[in-house]
């Protein structure tokens, strides 16, 4: 099988790489609903060395950087109430916190959330945090330029791996809002 965008040597349909995925999201892609077939949802295995970015671009290749999103887990503040919620947004840009993020979450401060907090509470691996899989509570914000894409790489919940899947699948987790100016120019 080949991958739908990069070039990769290990390549599987998610359902047929559960045991290479955290548990949330092995348990979302073996209960996997909506218009996107679960087969559309692709493993590639990385070397979690790789995980980053920047050092993922230089070793699998720069045109990644517009076929590529981060989830990044955003913590809103209002009256001593706390909420997360994951924020997806193109790899090339930055989350607004503290503009739209904030705004959608109706709080009155924002910030990311800690490492210890996002890994916690999401079940997933610092650096391979995934929208998918996410407790079912935190909403999951979609820059509308990641849910355009054909098909946008994403993490896996690990470190080692990497998910390929639609842009419009990203929209229809449960909990997504899609956004427009999530994301902004670094």
């Amino acid at each position: 099988m080949r991958a739908p965008l990069g070039t990769f040597d290990h390549v599987l349909p998610a359902p047929e790489a559960l045991e290479l995925l955290t548990r949330p999201v092995a348990d979302a892609v073996r209960h996997w609903g909506g218009t996107v077939p679960a087969q559309d949802l692709v493993h590639v295995d990385t070397d979690p060395e790789w995980a980053d970015t920047s050092t993922f671009l230089e070793h699998y290749g720069p045109e990644l950087l517009n076929q590529s999103a981060n989830c990044v887990v955003v913590a809103g503040k209002r009256g001593g109430e706390s909420t997360l919620a994951a924020c997806v947004v193109l790899s090339a840009t930055r989350v607004d916190v503290n503009g739209v993020a904030r705004r959608q979450l109706g709080a009155r401060k924002a910030s990311f959330a800690s490492m210890d907090t996002a890994t916690g509470e999401s079940g997933m691996e610092y650096g391979g945090i995934t929208p998918i899989g996410l407790p079912a509570d935190w909403p999951v914000l979609v820059d509308a330029a990641v849910a355009d894409l054909p098909y946008v790489l994403i993490g896996s919940g690990t470190r080692r791996g990497k998910l390929i899947v639609p842009g419009k699948a990203l929209a229809e987790l449960p909990g997504a809002v899609v956004l427009e100016g999530l994301g902004v120019a670094v």
